[in-house]
């Protein structure tokens, strides 16, 4: 029962350590509804130099500072809407890790599966250019009997 424990409190450690591994001490706000808030915020925004990652997640420095930025903007009042909508302004809609569905972000959207459907048609494409070489490597198909003895007669006949 006790190794249970001291199992569950170590992944319980971990799991509070990886969430945490961004954000820096002197980053918090004191006032936890606000802190919660900016973490809130700060896991929709992706990092732009990780790109895989939110801010909250991250270690770079401009996730440092798009971290400072949000609670910055939380201090002076914004809601939370407007400081997406300032981040936003300033960086793109790439910097949501979920962007909106609008024309300009379609290459968001659309461009892994189109990514995928080009790799597929291009590995299509490369088998069945391999299976058509294979064909053409193994030779002609074995002559029938009927063809066997067209052959034999057109070689009796051949002069030598």
């Amino acid at each position: 029962m006790k190794a249970v424990v001291a199992t569950l409190t170590l992944l319980g450690a971990a799991l509070i350590a990886t969430t945490a591994a961004g954000v820096e001490p002197n980053e918090m706000l004191a006032d936890p509804v606000m802190e919660t808030r900016a973490r809130d915020i700060s896991r929709n925004l992706r990092c732009l130099v990780c790109q895989n990652q939110s801010i909250d997640d991250s270690n770079a420095s401009l996730a440092r500072d798009l971290r400072v930025i949000v609670r910055e903007r939380l201090v002076a009042g914004d809601s939370d809407t407007a400081v997406i909508d300032y981040v936003v302004a300033r960086y793109g809609d790439f910097v949501l890790l979920k962007p909106p569905f609008k024309p300009i972000t379609y290459a968001l959207w659309f461009g892994p599966v189109a990514i995928a459907l080009i790799g597929a048609a291009a590995a299509a494409a490369f088998l069945r250019r391999r299976r058509t070489r294979d064909a053409a490597d193994a030779g002609p198909p074995p002559l029938s009997q009927d063809e066997r003895r067209r052959l034999e007669a057109l070689l009796k006949d051949a002069p030598e």
